[in-house]
């Protein structure tokens, strides 16, 4: 074989795991026809609207524009095939296919936040390092915990915790809040996998895809309202690197005299949908088990992330409204 066979042998890459031609070209047809602010925003407003559907003349409000863009737009929407429309009257509504709906969950609470945050590169090398370090730090932490709560099996103690670090680095920003936020989350872990669901205040989960968010903010009013009758926590199914800015200001104002700071994204584990009484997802998909016993909603709201400030405001209130109705079924029964 000569040297030149040898190399291009070496170089060639396998192209057997690409995404086929039918594929690539139904995916890009659809993504051509979303690539429009205005399109993108209708297709939002439509699939977060708690009726389930939208009304034309609702999302001409979206943007000045005339009555013939806003269905030129609509149209093009509903020729991928992710809307269907019913005429009722003098106005037409728009809903989600049924068929398309863990694509559009995909695209707005997965791919759009994570496209619209841009971040720092972090130093492949300097994380490298600084990772060694923080591993004798964790040893260290699991040992304290174990010594101190001396009611739970020291090796399962341990193993959480470790479990707990490993879930936080692959998404946080490496920063030296890390220990405490292990801290924070393995002795939230403990508490849900010895939590009896017979005994003690209602217990509410929040998940959302990134935990930045929406589910954050849930959590944040359910505490807030509640007083102590309920407990609320959150996690997202890929968790992002932090709290979107949007939504930590509001959860300063939430905290109120509470430690200021203490929420960060946490990644969801099956220890927390057990310890749940009621587990409500926010645009995270299927991607809960389903544990006997425990009560599931889908909130259809809005992402903090996206929105303008108009818009954040109105989904705090639409969360709140949610909270409020989800409350006054926990708490009539204590």
């Amino acid at each position: 074989m000569t040297d030149t066979a040898v190399i291009a042998d070496a170089c060639a890459p396998s192209t057997a795991h690409a995404i086929g031609t039918e594929a690539a070209t139904t995916v890009a047809g659809a993504l051509k026809a979303l690539a429009d602010p205005l399109r993108l925003r209708m297709l939002s407003a439509i699939a977060t609207d708690p009726r389930g559907e939208s009304c034309v003349c609702d999302l001409a409000d979206l943007a000045e524009v005339s009555q013939p863009t806003v269905s030129h737009h609509l149209k093009v929407l509903k020729e991928t095939g992710m809307l269907l429309s019913e005429r009722r009257g003098t106005w037409v509504w728009y809903r989600i296919a049924p068929g398309k709906q863990r694509a559009v969950a995909a695209l707005l609470d997965a791919f759009a936040p994570a496209a619209a945050v841009t971040e720092e590169p972090e130093d492949a090398a300097a994380r490298a390092e600084a990772l060694l370090q923080m591993d004798a730090r964790v040893t260290r932490l699991a040992e304290e915990l174990a010594d101190e709560l001396t009611g739970l099996n020291r090796d399962l103690v341990i193993a959480i915790v470790r479990e707990s670090y490993a879930g936080l680095v692959r998404s946080a920003k490496l920063t030296v809040h890390m220990i405490p936020l292990t801290e924070r989350f393995a002795r939230q872990r403990l508490a849900d996998l010895t939590r009896d669901r017979t005994t003690g205040v209602p217990q509410v989960l929040f998940v959302c895809v990134q935990n930045a968010g929406r589910s954050q903010l849930a959590a944040a009013i359910v505490n807030q309202l509640a007083d102590g009758r309920v407990v609320a926590r959150s996690a997202g199914s890929t968790p992002a690197s932090d709290v979107h800015p949007h939504v930590r200001s509001l959860l300063t104002e939430l905290e109120g005299a509470q430690e200021p700071g203490t929420a960060f994204p946490k990644p969801l584990t099956d220890d927390a949908v057990r310890a749940a009484d009621v587990v409500v997802t926010m645009g995270c998909g299927d991607v809960c088990p389903i544990i006997p016993g425990v009560r599931y909603e889908d909130w259809a709201v809005g992402d903090p992330a996206l929105a303008s400030p108009e818009g954040v405001e109105a989904i705090r209130q639409d969360i709140e409204g949610r909270v409020r109705g989800l409350l006054a079924t926990l708490t009539s029964k204590a």
